[in-house]
């Protein structure tokens, strides 16, 4: 290795390989160019900065255990020392992954998705309507009181806002329409 030091109190080290290591004067900062192109910082504040210059990404390791990674596409996503992660996508859809197996994505049209750790999921759109989703049955809820259920059996049943109930087979044959 050769290392110098330059007359502001830099310091730069040379390896064989190409990497090179500049310190700075106050050794308050470190940035080591890698010869493959990856670009490590670590940051008077304790950030450690790493990009990755195949896959055009930066990884960005907090003090505090947080860490962010940006991609080339714009996406970002945040690990949280908890073990939660929040992902935002190119089109601004956020989905944030719980520790304890919970999951919520956020469209920017409005409408939210939210999955329990056994699979149930709800779905809330920007129009009002529900959607729940269980392993007995699918069922949406409309804003006007009106709730379709389909069960895991095929049998169809619409309760309407206006007290009118219909329950269809899983044919689809009506055997009730009581209003």
């Amino acid at each position: 290795k050769v290392e110098e030091v330059l007359t502001d109190g830099r310091r730069i080290i040379t390896f064989r390989n190409g990497t090179k290591k500049e310190i700075s004067a106050d050794k308050s900062m470190t940035t080591i160019s890698f010869f493959n192109g990856d670009v490590k910082k670590i940051m008077p504040d304790q950030r450690v900065i790493y990009y990755y210059a195949d896959a055009q990404a930066t990884h960005t390791a907090y003090p505090d255990g947080l860490e962010v990674l940006q991609f080339p596409n714009n996406q970002i996503e945040k690990h949280y020392p908890d073990g939660t992660q929040e992902i935002v996508f190119p089109d601004h859809t956020v989905k944030c992954l719980y520790s304890d197996g919970f999951k919520e994505t956020f469209f920017p049209d409005g409408t939210v998705v939210k999955v329990e750790k056994n699979g149930d999921k709800i779905v809330v759109f920007s129009n009002g309507q529900k959607e729940i989703h269980t392993v007995q049955f699918k069922r949406r809820e409309y804003p006007d009181g009106t709730v379709k259920t389909v069960y895991c059996n095929g049998r169809q049943e619409t309760k309407y806002s206006t007290g009118r109930v219909r329950i269809k087979d899983k044919e689809g044959n009506v055997i009730l329409d009581k209003k």
